[in-house]
């Protein structure tokens, strides 16, 4: 019995668009992310595997991204552009304490934890990055999911280390949408290799330069003789103006103007020289390595990430709160009880290129934050656009990059 054409047509007209939107949906999740080196972006220095934090031995990424609704804020309601970001030193099972060291380079933000990271030299635990509004059910969040995993006794205490940069340009930050269960998402979802970029985790509704910022990551290895090292860096980016932006040397965010956020940053009236319209976003840099380094020493790879955030063109102004912890995953055990521990540790002399590396790594991380962006409208239809991919290859190309 053959079928009428009438009778198949109905079904087939609904078929075909349905099996083409599965087709297109199934290739975007499985299309490659765009990075800064494919697109040309020269910078210097040898990436690991990853080119990504989790080029370290043993450290685990994960991350909550929260995208809803659409059109004018409603606080509580949305639009909602945020999430979580979480750095799992020693994996999700792990006890152990990592030496570490901090440094801000300017204060207008948050981490929690540092002043017993500062006195202890020592990080128990993840560091976990979100919005500004969100740092206290996070914090507390990271406690509740160490206690669901038998990770601290009962009646043990915790200082979580947890940061924060500001999303209130397109998210709805007083709505408090970061949840625990979000935490937990993220906690449970860490993981070693790719890490997802761009409008992701934490950084999902950030602005960096101008254009659509987030997280981002890079990482460096040193040579056999220098020790072979490997460090990585991971950001989350919300900092500097578009006129600052600077890639690989070039003056890009001269090069491509426009299309501003904060460009309606109108009141009050700014008085001459104020800053109203400076940096008005921060920036948070995680530094792991697995190079032996004591917690003074780490200290000092925190203070080097200010050089990488520097090459791309950051004055970290007075509105930025541009905070930095490093941390170490050589010397397991090095606080074990009762003691005394033995630990090993990289010589003054031979630190530098760990500083080399910190600074290229950091400076590849935020570039690499902007290029994994996409654009993203957010409260009462403010839109961010994303750094253009065309637009940067052909102002590289005119300063012979």
């Amino acid at each position: 019995m053959r079928t009428h054409p009438r009778s198949f047509c109905p079904w087939f007209r609904f078929l075909v668009p349905s099996l083409l939107i599965a087709v297109l949906t199934a290739h975007a999740q499985t299309e490659k992310p765009v990075r800064a080196r494919d697109l040309g972006v020269p910078f210097e220095g040898t990436p690991g595997q990853f080119n990504a934090i989790t080029d370290v031995a043993g450290v685990e990424v994960g991350s909550s991204t929260l995208i809803r609704g659409e059109g004018k804020l409603k606080v509580g309601e949305g639009p909602v552009r945020t999430g979580v970001t979480v750095v799992l030193p020693r994996g999700p099972k792990s006890t152990d304490p990592v030496y570490a060291g901090w440094f801000s380079l300017n204060g207008n933000g948050e981490m929690t934890g540092t002043t017993w990271v500062e006195e202890s030299g020592l990080l128990t635990g993840p560091v976990a990055i979100t919005n500004t509004h969100s740092v206290g059910v996070v914090r507390d969040s990271v406690i509740a999911w160490a206690l669901r995993n038998q990770l601290m006794k009962e009646d043990d205490w915790s200082l979580p280390v947890v940061a924060e940069t500001w999303d209130g340009w397109l998210n709805d930050i007083n709505g408090f949408h970061v949840k625990k269960d979000d935490v937990f998402a993220a906690l449970d979802s860490a993981k070693s290799g790719a890490v997802a970029e761009g409008n992701t985790g934490g950084g999902t509704g950030m602005v960096c330069y101008g254009f659509k910022g987030g997280t981002g990551t890079a990482s460096r290895v040193l040579t056999k003789e220098q020790g072979g090292y490997v460090v990585g860096v991971l950001v989350q980016c919300n900092c500097g103006r578009r006129p600052q932006l600077i890639i690989a040397g070039v003056p890009v965010g001269k090069e491509i103007p426009g299309d501003e956020p904060y460009a309606d940053l109108s009141t009050p009236v700014p008085l001459p020289g104020s800053d109203l319209k400076g940096d008005v976003g921060s920036i948070i840099i995680i530094v792991a390595t697995d190079a032996p380094l004591l917690p003074h020493q780490l200290k000092r790879i925190a203070r080097r990430a200010s050089l990488g955030l520097a090459r791309t063109g950051s004055i970290s102004g007075n509105g930025s709160g541009d905070i930095f912890i490093a941390f170490s995953t050589a010397n397991p055990e090095a606080d074990a009880e009762p003691g005394p521990n033995t630990v090993k540790t990289v010589s003054n002399g031979r630190i530098s290129p760990l500083f080399e590396a910190t600074v290229e790594a950091t400076e590849e991380a935020i570039v690499n934050a902007m290029v994994g962006a996409k654009n993203m409208t957010g409260i009462n239809g403010r839109k961010v656009v994303a750094l253009p991919h065309d637009r940067l290859q052909k102002v590289l190309k005119k300063y012979n990059r």
